[in-house]
């Protein structure tokens, strides 16, 4: 009798595990989209700086395609 309470036991044990994982990654999510937008802000408060961060933003190999002249 006490194998079919351990086995159902360890299914809600497994099922709330998932449930915190799935929590936790919500929460980074929300988390890491609410940094970005605070860093957004920041840069916002310099226009000065755009031109740099359109260099930073921009792809590395697209910079690399240009070709050195001859």
């Amino acid at each position: 009798m006490a194998r079919p309470y351990e086995e159902s036991n360890s299914a809600v044990k497994t099922r709330r595990q998932q449930e915190d994982q799935r929590r936790m990654e919500f929460r980074r999510a929300i988390e890491h989209r609410f940094e970005l937008r605070q860093l957004q802000q920041q840069i916002n408060d310099y226009p000065e700086l755009e031109a740099v961060n359109y260099w930073q933003a921009a792809p590395a190999a697209s910079r690399r395609s240009v070709q050195p002249a001859r």
